[in-house]
């Protein structure tokens, strides 16, 4: 049962970050997905920097995610802007 909520945490937190950031990205529904779920993990590691104990479900960590999934399409597109020049 974890992994459908990470699932669905990750989609919510990959359309929320490529809808915060403008531009046109093209990637699907799936690529939306392994954003949400590398932007949970770099939230995931952002919080345990500044937090110990028991990372649980909550809505801190659902920010954390979509905080982190906006670092990653940051990322995706400095990476991806430098190879198509």
């Amino acid at each position: 049962m974890d992994i459908i909520v990470w699932l669905i945490v990750g989609l919510v937190a990959g359309v929320i970050a490529r809808f915060l950031v403008p531009g046109r990205d093209p990637m699907g529904w799936l690529g939306t997905l392994a954003l949400g779920l590398i932007g949970s993990l770099i939230g995931g590691f952002l919080g345990d920097l500044f937090t110990s104990g028991n990372q649980d479900f909550s809505p801190a960590g659902l920010i954390g995610s979509i905080i982190g999934a906006i670092v990653a399409l940051l990322v995706w597109r400095a990476v991806t802007d430098r190879r198509t020049v």
